[in-house]
């Protein structure tokens, strides 16, 4: 079994696309822990803000089918690909981490570069896994958010009821 962290994103009606995303997750892999949900500005482009989070589960599946649920997730939610890679978006659901694996293929890397470069993806990480350690940079996700300038990129966590 692998322990899978997802990250989660949405500035195209958040709330609605966020439940849904969740839902679909649960839907697949059952039992979810989240962590909060933060706001956060648009990144490499002019847009509405984000809402974000990270998921974690276990699971038996090979990290390309989880690859493959979380696209096809995406794709139900509206997901347009046509976009250029910086844009507005219903939902973005990336893999972050599975187990330790290090992978570094067309199309796939893990861990996943923008976990410890972006605050609206380390802060619901260090929240959800503060003691796990990050397969490369070998310090835990605490320590690295500990570490991070968080006022390059500021964070407002947002109540969110399930």
């Amino acid at each position: 079994m692998a322990q899978v962290f997802v990250s989660i994103g949405s500035n195209i009606d958040r709330e609605a696309n966020i439940r849904r995303a969740v839902e679909g997750l649960r839907d697949t892999f059952g039992d979810l822990r989240l962590s909060p949900v933060y706001e956060s500005r648009a990144v490499g482009f002019s847009g509405d803000d984000f809402f974000n989070l990270v998921a974690a589960f276990v699971t038996d599946r090979p990290v390309e089918e989880v690859v493959g649920v979380l696209r096809s997730i995406e794709d139900r939610l509206g997901r347009d690909r046509h976009q250029p890679r910086f844009s507005s978006r219903t939902i973005d659901l990336d893999l972050l981490t599975y187990d330790r694996l290090i992978l570094d293929t067309p199309g796939l890397k893990l861990p996943r570069e923008e976990l410890i470069e972006n605050a609206f993806i380390l802060k619901p990480m260090a929240d959800l896994a503060g003691e796990d350690i990050h397969p490369l940079a070998g310090q835990s996700y605490a320590q690295l958010w500990r570490a991070y300038d968080a006022a390059r990129q500021p964070l407002r966590e947002v109540e969110f009821s399930w």
